[in-house]
């Protein structure tokens, strides 16, 4: 007989009642600590803010307990998964320099995960130790000015092999973190005509700063400056024992790499749109025009529900995709659409907020000027929206071919 009515156990979106501790911990620090310290500081001057992180991070080291959430204990870390980590995230977010507090930023914290799972025990003494306790930085080398970016199979840097060495020689731009980093995981074609096109490839632990490997210039872009480097790559050698993970193996490196951190950007620019939707709700119950508050406008109304719906849908999204990857189970199309669908989230809510701020919005008095045009990028770094949108659809038509349903792609809910 089938139960039809009465009590069933629901599915639970609470975290664990330590995850919560932790989180709650990370939002009080941020709020107390980090964000006052930031405040403070004169973020125009470089050596300013250097001291600033810097005696942020001995904090979240050695008093709150706060250090590199997403990797294993016997690494410094926290061990957390990656739903505990999108709530981490999403609190660490809220300030801008959160996650670099925390050692948990955007390029090393892939990095780590890269060195983790493909590096040799000799590879992770020495480039992911020093990485994970916090005391050198890194670079992820792929992309390239002369092709598409969304397709590493075009990549034209290419190594060869000479005795022991690798000779390197390519051109590449964008590459964040590159100034100051210790060390590049490089993607180059050593395949000359592979089986496969994503067979051409290979990745290497690249030191720094090395003469064969030239930061040409720091890329303005319409937020300033911040570190994203055009580097010219000349007769660069590296030890043969320098390739990280097989001969040939650079793309499924790179992809392993990038779908947890297109996910974790995700994860951040939660915390963001939050800030930002609560931006504008604020300014609506403060603001005054034409016989009643801005939140009793309809007009803004709109604004605000579109802004909470989206934010809604991002977190859903966000935690089914850390789900599935902290289960093993296939994460590819949801962490896609996620990708997709944040960082479109991301630019709408703070774009809505500037619109309720009005002129003070568009100034640099407030932060949102700021996040807006730092949220430009996220519609095309890690795969630009139209790339997403093009593998969701070839998914979506290969799961009702394979099927005769378009469940499987559409998150294989049990609904």
């Amino acid at each position: 007989m089938i139960k039809i009515y009465g009590v069933y156990e629901m599915i639970d979106f609470s975290f664990p009642a330590e995850v919560e501790e932790i989180r709650l911990k990370v939002r009080n620090f941020m709020d107390d600590v980090v964000r006052p310290a930031w405040d403070a500081t004169d973020q125009s001057d470089r050596s300013a803010v250097v001291k600033t992180i810097t005696s942020l991070r001995a904090r979240a080291r050695n008093e709150e307990h706060l250090w590199l959430p997403h990797m294993p204990a016997e690494w410094g870390g926290m061990g957390l998964g990656a739903t505990a980590m999108a709530a981490v995230s999403a609190e660490a977010a809220k300030v801008s320099i959160g996650p670099f507090v925390l050692n948990a930023q955007a390029p090393d914290e892939g990095n780590q995960h890269t060195l983790h799972h493909w590096g040799t025990p000799e590879q992770k003494e020495k480039y992911l130790r020093p990485l994970c306790e916090g005391t050198t930085r890194s670079c992820f080398a792929m992309t390239e000015p002369e092709v598409a970016g969304s397709d590493p199979t075009l990549i034209k840097t290419f190594a060869y092999r000479d005795g022991d060495e690798w000779v390197i020689n390519g051109h590449k731009w964008f590459i964040s973190g590159a100034r100051g980093a210790k060390f590049a995981l490089l993607i180059a074609r050593t395949e000359e005509d592979p089986d496969l096109p994503q067979a051409a490839n290979s990745c290497f632990i690249v030191d720094l700063p090395n003469p064969g490997f030239r930061i040409v210039r720091d890329i303005h872009t319409m937020s300033g400056g911040h570190n994203h480097c055009e580097i010219m790559i000349e007769d660069l050698r590296v030890p043969a024992e320098n390739m990280l993970g097989g001969r040939g193996q650079g793309h499924l490196l790179g992809q392993y790499r990038l779908g947890p951190a297109r996910l974790a950007h995700c994860m951040r620019w939660i915390g963001q749109a939050e800030i930002a939707l609560d931006m504008m709700v604020k300014r609506s119950l403060e603001r005054f025009s034409h016989g009643s508050l801005l939140a009793e406008k309809q007009g803004i109304q709109w604004m605000i529900a579109d802004s909470a719906m989206e934010l809604y849908q991002s977190k859903l999204m966000v935690l089914h995709a850390a789900y599935k990857l902290e289960n093993k189970l296939d994460f590819i199309s949801e962490v896609s659409m996620a990708k997709h669908f944040v960082a479109n989230s991301l630019w709408k809510i703070t774009d809505r907020a500037i619109q309720v701020h009005g002129a003070l919005g568009y100034s640099t008095d407030t932060p949102l000027a700021g996040m807006l045009t730092q949220a430009r990028w996220s519609r095309f770094a890690d795969g630009a929206d139209e790339i997403h949108q093009m593998r969701i659809a070839q998914r979506t038509i290969a799961a009702y071919k394979d099927f005769g349903s378009t469940t499987k792609a559409t998150g294989d809910l049990p609904l």
